[in-house]
C-alpha cells in the first residue's frame, strides 16, 4: 500500500469510518495530517499499535490537547488496550507534568469510559503500602538507574535531601511500583513524556540510560521518539534524538 492507502486503513482501525471534522473546513491540512501520521509515522519502527497509542496518550496529556486525547482513548480501546493500561499510562504522567494537568487528562479518560459503559472506579493497581513506598521506590530507582541513585542521595545538601526522598517515595514508590503496566513500558513512556516536555535534556539522558537498563534497545527509543513527532514537533524530537545519540552513539 502507498501512504494514502496506509493512512486510510490505519485511521479506520483506530477511529472507525467517521470522517474527520476538519475535512469540512480544512481538507488540505487534514490530508497532510492523516497521511503523515497514519500513513508514515505509524509504520516507522517496530512498535505495536498498543505501544503507539500509549505513547500518543501521554504526549497528548503532557500537551493538554484534550479533545485529541479523548479521541485517542477511543482508539486505544479499539486496538485492544485495557482501561487499566490506559489509566496507568496517564497516571504515569503525574510526576512530570503535575497533578492539575494529569487530572484534566483523567477527566477526559473517564468521560470516554462512562460513554462506553466501563464501570468506575477501576480495580486498584496499588501494590505497595504506605510503610513500603520509600523502600520499594528506592529499589525501583536502583533497578532502573543503578547505584548512582545512592551517590546522588549522599551528595544532596541537607536542605534538599527531601527532594531525593520525594523522588524515591512519590515518583517511583507511588507510580513505578503499580500494576497494570510493566517496568519497560513505564520507562519508555517516561522518556516520551520528558521528550515532549522540552527543556529537560538532563532527565531525558538519564532515562535513556534507564531504558537501556530495563531492556529497551536504541531502535525502540528511536521509534518511540519518532512516534511523538507529530504531537510535539521537530525541535523537541531532534533534541530528544540528540540525547539518545549522545548516550548511545551510532557505532555502538
Amino acid at each position: 500500500m502507498n501512504r494514502v492507502e496506509k493512512s486510510q486503513d490505519t485511521y479506520i482501525k483506530l477511529f472507525g469510518d467517521a470522517i474527520p471534522a476538519a475535512y469540512a473546513t480544512d481538507p488540505d491540512l487534514q490530508d497532510i495530517l492523516s497521511r503523515f501520521i497514519f500513513g508514515e509515522v505509524f509504520h516507522q519502527g517496530s512498535l505495536n499499535e498498543g505501544q503507539r497509542e500509549l505513547i500518543t496518550l501521554v504526549v497528548l496529556a503532557m500537551n493538554q490537547t484534550l479533545p485529541q486525547l479523548r479521541s485517542h482513548v477511543h482508539a486505544a480501546l479499539h486496538v485492544g488496550l485495557t482501561p487499566i493500561e490506559i489509566k496507568e499510562a496517564v497516571y504515569q504522567c503525574a510526576p512530570y507534568i503535575g497533578f492539575p494537568k494529569t487530572l484534566n487528562a483523567i477527566a477526559e479518560v473517564n468521560e470516554v469510559f462512562k460513554a462506553r459503559n466501563i464501570e468506575l472506579p477501576l480495580e486498584s493497581q496499588r501494590l505497595v503500602n504506605e510503610d513500603e513506598r520509600f523502600e520499594k521506590g528506592l529499589a525501583a530507582q536502583i533497578e532502573i538507574f543503578g547505584e548512582v541513585i545512592r551517590q546522588n542521595r549522599e551528595k544532596a545538601p541537607a536542605n534538599q535531601i527531601h527532594i531525593q526522598d520525594f523522588l524515591s517515595s512519590f515518583c517511583f514508590g507511588d507510580f513505578y511500583t503499580r500494576g497494570g503496566l510493566d517496568l519497560k513500558t513505564r520507562e519508555l513512556l517516561t522518556l516520551c513524556i520528558l521528550s515532549a516536555l522540552g527543556g529537560a535534556d538532563s532527565q531525558v539522558k538519564a532515562h535513556v540510560w534507564g531504558n537501556l537498563n530495563v531492556g529497551n534497545k536504541k531502535d525502540t527509543l528511536i521509534a518511540a521518539i519518532t512516534h511523538c513527532l507529530p504531537y510535539m514537533g521537530f525541535p523537541r524530537t531532534l533534541n530528544a534524538l540528540q540525547c539518545v545519540n549522545e548516550i548511545i552513539p551510532e557505532d555502538e
